[in-house]
């Protein structure tokens, strides 16, 4: 499927924004007293954070890859 330049711009903008939120929600996990009483949700918290990444990185090649206008 083919992406317009915009939408793929606003899905790295929304997934920027949500890798912010989940890097300061495992920065607060992590500060807390006793961290490991949140390894249920640190785990999938990192996952994800590695997963939105993989993702913004394929956006940002699908971006570089598209003719300029």
């Amino acid at each position: 499927m083919d992406y317009t330049r915009e939408e793929l711009a606003e899905a790295k903008r929304q997934i920027d924004s949500t890798l912010h939120k989940l890097r300061q929600t495992v920065k607060t996990l992590e500060e807390k007293g006793n961290p490991a009483r949140y390894k249920s949700q640190l785990t999938p918290a990192r996952r994800r954070i590695e997963a939105f990444t993989l993702a913004n990185e394929l956006i940002r090649r699908e971006l570089e890859a598209l003719p300029t206008e």
